[in-house]
C-alpha cells in the first residue's frame, strides 16, 4: 500500500502563506505532515507560525534561522552573497530577535535535528539543510557524488531537504533520490506562489509532486512595509525572488 506525505518548509513569518499551505494539504486529504524548519525570519508573523505549527503538533526540523532566534543570536547562519543583502538579513533577525516571545523561542530551541522515516521500502531522511550541517545549501546543480555521499552518510534511499528556497527532485545514478520542498513562504524561483512537496512511495517506487498555492501576497508585504523590517521583504515576496 502506497504512502502519501506532505513536506514544508521555510515559511518564514509569513503566516497568510502557511495559512494557504495548509487549507491546500487539507483539500488533498494530505494529513501526515512535515516541516523542514525555518519558521521565522523576514517577514512579520512569528508567534502566529510558530504557535500553527506548534498547535497542529506538526513533526518539525529546526532551520538555522529557528536555531538564531532561539538562542537569541545575531547570526542567522544565511550565507549572503553582497554587503548590502547581509545589511538587511541583520535588520531581519534583529527585528525578529526583538518581537518573537520566550515561548515562541523556546519552541524554536526545542525542534528536531533531524526525522527519519520509512515510505513503503525506502527510508527517507528529512533535513532543514543537510545531513551533515543545518545551514549547508544543497542546489540542484551539485555533483552526483557529493549527494551520493551525503545519502551515505544519511544512511538513506531519499533525502529531502529544504533551506535553498529552490524546488527540485533529482534521481542520483544509485537510483537514490534527493528532493528539495522549495519555500512556502519566501519562494525564490520567480513564482511568487507558496510552494511544497507531496512526496509518495509505493514499494520503491517514489513519485514526487510540487504543490503551489496562491495566497494574500500583499497582506504580508503590507505588514512587512508597516513594520521597521527592511521594505526589500515585501518588494521580493511581490516577485517570488527573494
Amino acid at each position: 500500500m502506497s504512502r502519501r506525505i506532505a513536506v514544508f518548509s521555510d515559511i518564514h513569518a509569513n503566516l497568510p502563506a502557511l495559512e494557504a499551505v495548509l487549507a491546500d494539504m487539507r483539500s488533498r486529504g494530505l494529513t501526515e505532515r512535515y516541516c523542514l524548519g525555518d519558521l521565522v525570519g523576514y517577514a512579520t508573523f512569528p508567534n502566529e507560525v510558530v504557535a500553527l505549527i506548534r498547535d497542529l503538533g506538526i513533526p518539525t526540523v529546526m532551520g538555522n534561522y529557528d536555531q538564531g532566534v532561539g538562542n537569541d543570536s545575531d547570526d542567522c547562519g544565511c550565507a549572503y552573497k553582497t554587503p548590502e543583502a547581509k545589511a538587511l538579513g541583520n535588520r531581519s533577525i534583529a527585528w525578529t530577535n526583538e518581537h518573537t516571545t520566550a515561548e515562541s523561542k523556546a519552541f524554536l530551541r526545542g525542534l528536531l535535528p533531524d526525522i527519519r522515516l520509512q515510505l513503503g521500502d525506502l527510508r527517507l531522511a528529512l533535513v532543514h539543510g543537510s545531513p551533515r550541517k543545518i545551514n549547508e545549501y544543497l542546489f540542484v546543480e551539485r555533483p552526483d557524488a557529493s549527494l551520493e555521499r551525503l545519502l551515505d552518510l544519511a544512511e538513506a534511499d531519499v533525502l529531502v531537504c529544504g533551506h535553498t528556497h529552490l524546488p527540485y527532485h533529482r534521481v542520483l545514478p544509485s537510483g537514490r533520490h534527493v528532493v528539495n520542498d522549495g519555500s512556502v513562504g519566501k519562494p525564490k524561483d520567480g513564482d511568487s506562489r507558496a510552494c511544497y512537496a507531496v512526496v509518495e512511495a509505493d514499494g520503491r517506487d517514489l513519485r514526487v509532486s510540487f504543490a503551489r498555492v496562491e495566497y494574500d501576497v500583499e497582506r504580508t508585504a503590507q505588514a512587512i512595509e508597516s513594520s521597521a523590517m527592511p521594505r526589500e521583504f515585501a518588494a521580493m515576496l511581490r516577485t517570488g525572488m527573494g
